[in-house]
Formats: structure tokens, sequence, C-alpha cells
């Protein structure tokens, strides 16, 4: 008898396992796959960072460095040792959890699970009994209609498929202008990609505040990536190791269509449930999506849901905090998550960070607001990096002068943005960020400027 089975070992699960073993518990986290760390540490978030790591050197090499007064013979990429450099970071990351795991004495039951009954998890012919089991089994990519991916065949694929391409296309459309589409996007297009980007909707990076889409967008184009919004796909045909991609302008017109050596369906996600027998068990969904109460309790007792099956922002961190607080409620303590600040991070160059509400929903709330804005064109150190192009938005309470969101374009900014976090999480004042002296240079300071913004001005603008 476990006190705790996990079901998925990403980082929703193993975080929640480990807390849990950490909290006196005994513990048992069920992964199907061959190592753990689920679909970011294996085909997502960490292989994708290595890969808009390596790509971004070889940008700068190629684009930057003359500038620099950096000279000599242009680097060439080797794709079979960029691709090993990806696997051997996976493998540390994987083999880190795995080291965890023994050290915290949890049991790793090897297969896919599925919940007969409450209390028991089935793993291939054995079934565990448990007093708690929390469902952590994450998300898998949304089909598109018309659309077969086969990743084996590495000419339409989806977000796995592109991390293990067999060779860099020249030519790649990627169907869907959302976070992974735009980075894997960037990556193909700094290694010489031509990349044509299709999106349903008016604007790129659906979500995100207004300004923010608009320059992200145009900067992204100066990179090389073509952009067709409101554009509605309708199929993709493959012949002979070639796919044509047809569609037509969302709100009516002729139909159009390309040809591409790959096509990249980056439509969205949707929660990963199937094969765990919900249904017949009773538990509560919406659209497929498991319905959690304030505890991350499903509706039937001692079954807990975490992470990207459940309502929310699909987020690794998100995830993992989720997986702390429901271990310490099944030990018996108190768990929270703070969901109004939970950061958003898109890995291009620049990055592009998020945080809190956008302008819009910030007015949408009946509040008064204000805004301060400042332009890295401003920044000494961004200027200095040739990296000036963004800018830091601050959104705040007109009346009350507490931070409600902040949205960065600029280089750092996945790192920059946790300052406006640890702000909005004590229910800072822009004026308190203003006050607070910042090391010069850093591009942190556009944080400040954006924060003096909102009162009588910016410094240097």
């Amino acid at each position: 008898m476990y006190d705790l089975v996990v079901i998925g070992a990403g980082p929703g699960g193993y975080v929640c396992a480990i807390r849990a073993a950490q909290l006196g518990l005994k513990v048992a986290c069920v992964e199907g796959r061959e190592s753990l760390g689920g679909t970011c540490l294996n085909v997502g978030c960490i292989p994708s960072k290595a890969l808009l790591h390596a790509s971004h050197l070889y940008h700068e090499a190629t684009h930057n460095f003359a500038k620099l007064g950096i000279t000599g013979e242009a680097p060439g990429i080797d794709w079979e040792k960029m691709q090993g450099y990806k696997a051997e970071t996976v493998g540390g990351n994987t083999k880190g959890i795995e080291f965890l795991f023994k050290k915290n004495k949890i049991d790793w039951l090897k297969g896919w699970a599925s919940i007969p009954e409450a209390g028991k998890v089935k793993v291939g012919d054995e079934v565990h009994e448990a007093k708690a089991i929390v469902i952590a089994s994450g998300s898998v990519p949304s089909a598109l209609k018309g659309v077969e991916v086969d990743n084996d065949a590495g000419v339409v694929v989806d977000s796995t498929g592109a991390l293990a391409l067999r060779k860099i296309p020249e030519s790649m459309v990627v169907i869907g202008a959302g976070v992974i589409g735009l980075e894997l996007g960037s990556v193909y297009a700094r290694l010489g990609a031509k990349v044509r980007v299709l999106e349903y909707l008016d604007a790129v990076t659906p979500g995100m505040d207004a300004e923010v889409q608009k320059a992200f967008q145009r900067i992204l184009a100066k990179q090389g990536l073509e952009f067709t919004l409101g554009a509605a796909v309708s199929g993709v045909e493959v012949k002979d190791g070639r796919a044509t991609v047809s569609w037509a302008p969302a709100k009516g017109g002729e139909a159009q269509s390309a040809e591409a050596d790959v096509v990249l369906v980056a439509t969205g996600r949707r929660a990963n449930t199937e094969g765990l027998g919900l249904d017949a068990l009773g538990v509560e969904t919406d659209r497929g999506v498991i319905v959690t109460g304030e505890q991350w309790q499903t509706n039937i007792p001692g079954i807990y849901a975490i992470g990207d099956v459940t309502k929310g922002p699909m987020l690794a961190h998100k995830a993992e905090d989720e997986g702390m607080a429901v271990a310490e409620v099944i030990a018996g303590r108190h768990g929270h998550v703070d969901y109004g600040v939970i950061p958003s991070v898109i890995y291009t160059m620049p990055e592009v960070a998020a945080i809190g509400l956008t302008e819009a929903a910030a007015k949408e709330s009946g509040r008064k607001v204000k805004t301060g804005k400042f332009p890295l064109m401003g920044n000494a150190r961004a200027k200095a990096m040739l990296e000036a192009e963004g800018f830091v938005k601050l959104v705040t309470d007109a009346e009350t002068d507490r931070v409600l969101g902040c949205h960065i374009i600029g280089p750092g900014a996945g790192e920059i943005i946790h300052e406006v976090a640890v702000a909005m999480s004590f229910g800072a004042a822009a004026e308190d960020i203003a006050l607070t002296c910042h090391a010069h240079p850093t591009v942190s300071e556009a944080v400040r400027e954006a924060a003096l913004a909102c009162g009588d001005g910016a410094i240097h603008v």
C-alpha cells in the first residue's frame, strides 16, 4: 500500500512525488517513457532550449560578430553534432531526476497507468493500492482537421518531430503562431531555413498584450520569418517528400497554397487523459480537462489532478507549483499556488516575458489603469549587446499604484520578469520598484524606468 501514487513523471509529477517523499510519505510514480521528466525534459522545454541556444550562437557568429570586431572564417553547422548536444542536455537532466527518485526512495512503476477504481492504480498486469492518487499525465499536441502528422517521415511533424528532423530543411511552414511555433520556427530560420508562419487569428501569441504582439511580430519578421495572419488551413498534401499546405482567409477569400520541405503543426496542446479510465470512474471533466476543486481534488475522493490535465496555462512551472502544493495537502499540510503571479516566457531572441494582467484585461476588470513603458533603445546595456529592440511595460492600478502586470520584450526577459513576480507577490506599487536601486548598466534598469514612467516619468527619455 502506497500513501501516494503519482501518474506521470513530468515537472508536475516528479516534483509532487519528491516533495511527498520528503514529507515522509511512501510514494510511487508511474511513467511509461524510457526516461523520467515527461514531455518537458524529453521532447519539449529542455531540448527546444538547447536548440534555441545553439542556433542563437550561430546567428550571432554569422550576423553580429563582424560588428563587434570579431573576424575570421564563418562557422558552419554540424547538425548531427548539434542534435548530439541536445540529446546530452536531455540525458543529463533526466538522469538527475532518476537520482532524486532513488535518493528519496520513490518507486518508479514503469508502464502506462489506468485507474480501475478509487484507491487503485493498474500498471501493466499489476494493481497497486494507494491512499491518494495524483494525475499528472500532462498534455499532447492537438490535432488539426485535414492534416495528418507523421513524425517518422519527417515532412508533416508536430513539436516532437520538429526537434528531431534528420536535416535542416530549406523551407518550413509553421501552422500556429503560438509559443511552440515561434520558438521552433525561429530555430530553423536562424539555421538558414525559409520559414512561413500561418495563424488563424489576427495576431501572433494569442492572449498576450496587444503592444507585445505587434512589436514581437515586427521583430521576428525582420529576422526573416514571414507571417500570414487570418489563415484557415484546410489541409496538407505530401508528395515526393514535400508538402503543400492549403489555406484560405478566415474572413473569406480566395484559397491559397504553399510548398515546403517540412510543415510544423503547432496549433496547441490538449490534456493527456487517454487510457486512464476516467469516464468509467466518473471523474468530472470539461472538454477533456479534469475539473478540480481548491485543493486540486477531483470529484472522486482521494484522486487529485495537477498540471496540463487541469485548467489554466500549460506551463511546466505552474505544474511544479501545483505538484508541491498538492503534496503538502496530501501530507496534511497547507498547499498554496498564487495563480495571479505565474510568469510566461517565449525563448526566442529577443525573449518575451509576461506576468499578471495585460492592459486590456486590467481595463476589462473595471479598474482605472495606468501604464509605464520604457524602450530598450534607451538602455545602455541592451545597446552595447546589439539587442536594443523591445521594451518593458508595466500595468498598474491608477488609484493605488499597485502593479497588476508586466510585459517585456528584450534580452534575458525570462530572467528579468521575476523581479516583478516578487514585487507582485508582496503587493508592491510601481513606486516601490522605482525607488529600488538597480545596478548599472543592466537590462533590468528598464524595469525601474518603466516603474518611474508610471509616476512622474522615466529618467533617460
